[in-house]
């Protein structure tokens, strides 16, 4: 899973990162823009899970692997340069979700690229960025294949109506993730990596005498509203948390962390909530082998089939797949932690190739060599 964090240039994105990963990478300001040079720091999180740490206390691995998450550190968009933009964009689809890091922190030495602190004019522009920068690649794609047609060329006429719908709505402002499309569509988008309809999360970086105010909370109603306006409905995660105070508890050791949260209030690190929302916004969920050499999360879709999960461990436990022995998290602590005390209670049960793998299950595939 790999979550590009961006936004506008001086939004602290650097900061949120290193709040995540646990970096201490410097977070260079820049009165306009960022170089289109400046190369994206890279950052591996584990993604916490209380039932892992259960499972560990209980098996004794000798290894424990948790879910990880990648996020990536990309130079900032600016405002109306389109040319500076696209390079960061081309560098964003390669993600899976983005990030946005919207500025609601007052700081005189360092300048706000749009002039003053707000953060819902800030999010409008930066999702008016993303929509121009899938209509430049849209025109682009039209352009091309009109050139192909005048060649002699067959186009495929499907497609280019695909992106004339496209283009009618990014022309009107509205974003991709706003449209319905038909399967035929859907499967013409899948080349196209658009912006607008990638995941997105939305960090509203406050200042330290925020937390748990009313402001922040203002703040966070008010881009939910704006999305609920413009999306169908449809409403990213909206976090609030100081990069600056979420950066300097990741360089800490676990108990001052703790003391330090407990101290302002804060009910657990930024990373964990936003390692979990991830996961959430992907429609991804773990589940779980365990025993004595290691106790294991992997990470699949929602919907996943066993036969498919078995893939996620080896290619040869997908190939001999004979079934699943599965119970659920939930019922192994309800059988005193015990895996055969679940099997004797009925708690463990044998599934096929077409069942969907549940959050948190324990499964034991069975396979032929």
């Amino acid at each position: 899973m790999k979550l590009t964090i961006t936004g506008f240039s001086n939004s602290g994105k650097t900061t949120v990162f290193n709040a995540l990963t646990g970096q201490n990478l410097a977070a260079t300001t820049y009165p306009t823009q960022v170089s289109s040079g400046t190369e994206p720091h890279i950052g591996i999180v584990k993604i916490p899970d209380a039932r892992i740490d259960r499972l560990t206390s209980v098996y004794q691995p000798k290894k424990t692997t948790y879910a990880t998450v990648e996020y990536i550190d990309y130079p900032g968009v600016t405002k109306g340069d389109m040319s500076q933009n696209v390079k960061v964009f081309s560098l964003i689809k390669d993600a899976d979700a983005i990030v946005q890091v919207v500025r609601a922190f007052e700081d005189d030495a360092v300048t706000h690229p749009l002039g003053d602190i707000n953060p819902l004019r800030d999010v409008q522009s930066f999702e008016a960025e993303l929509i121009l920068g899938d209509l430049e690649f849209v025109e682009k794609r039209l352009q091309k294949i009109d050139e192909q047609a005048k060649k002699g060329k067959k186009q495929d006429e499907a497609d280019r109506q695909f992106l004339l719908k496209c283009r009618k709505a990014l022309e009107e402002e509205v974003s991709l993730r706003d449209l319905d499309f038909n399967d035929e569509e859907k499967r013409f988008m899948l080349p196209y990596q658009f912006l607008t309809k990638m995941p997105e999360i939305i960090v509203i970086n406050i200042d330290e005498n925020d937390i748990n105010s009313d402001k922040s909370v203002d703040y966070r109603n008010a881009i939910e509203a704006y999305f609920r306006r413009t999306g169908h409905g449809t409403v990213p995660p909206v976090l609030t948390f100081c990069g600056k105070i979420e950066m300097e508890i990741a360089q800490l050791p676990q108990d001052e962390a703790k003391a330090f949260l407990d101290d302002l209030g804060i009910n657990e690190p930024a990373m964990n909530k936003l390692c979990r929302i991830s996961y959430d916004a992907l429609g991804l969920i773990p589940f779980f082998t365990v025993g004595k050499d290691e106790v294991r999360a992997w990470t699949i879709r929602k919907g996943t089939s066993a036969h498919q999960a078995a893939g996620k461990i080896h290619s040869d436990i997908e190939r001999g797949f004979i079934r699943a022995e599965v119970v659920s998290y939930d019922d192994f602590m309800a059988s005193e932690e015990d895996m055969v005390k679940a099997k004797e209670k009925g708690l463990a049960r044998l599934e096929g190739k077409t069942y969907a793998v549940q959050d948190g299950d324990i499964i034991n595939f069975k396979f032929n060599v």
